[in-house]
């Protein structure tokens, strides 16, 4: 019944406008007005929808994720065009002077958006 619809994947945000000029202008990525909020054309022929929530609260979890080949250069040129990594220090879970975490699974490093959700840069273990 499902294993062959297509699938996108979703969060909301506060401001369209401030987000349609992060994911499109400094995450570079393909955005689309729709009338119900903005469409992201992610590599590898994905798709998220963001929509406008009155009362939006970030997520406290990671909601998009990017494979990337190189996380260190991908962090540098991002924090070029402004975007801030966070830095975490508990058990599980520290990341280096860059907001670069390694050794424990696949290196990755967080950012927010502009409404405050979290998403990452990680290591592609086909790269």
């Amino acid at each position: 019944m499902l294993n062959d619809s297509k699938t996108f994947s979703s969060f909301s945000i506060d401001d369209l406008d401030r987000a349609k000029e992060f994911y499109g202008g400094v995450l570079q990525l393909p955005v689309r007005d729709t009338p119900e909020g903005l469409s992201l054309e992610t590599p590898g022929g994905g798709r998220t929808f963001l929509y406008r929530k009155p009362n939006h609260e970030p997520a406290t979890f990671t909601v998009l994720n990017f494979q990337v080949g190189d996380v260190e250069g991908t962090v540098a040129e991002l924090k070029k065009r402004g975007v801030k990594f966070e830095h975490y220090d508990m058990p599980g879970i520290k990341t280096d002077e860059q907001g670069i975490a390694r050794g424990k699974g696949p290196t990755i490093a967080w950012f927010k958006d502009p409404a405050g959700n979290i998403l990452s840069v990680l290591s592609d273990p086909r790269a």
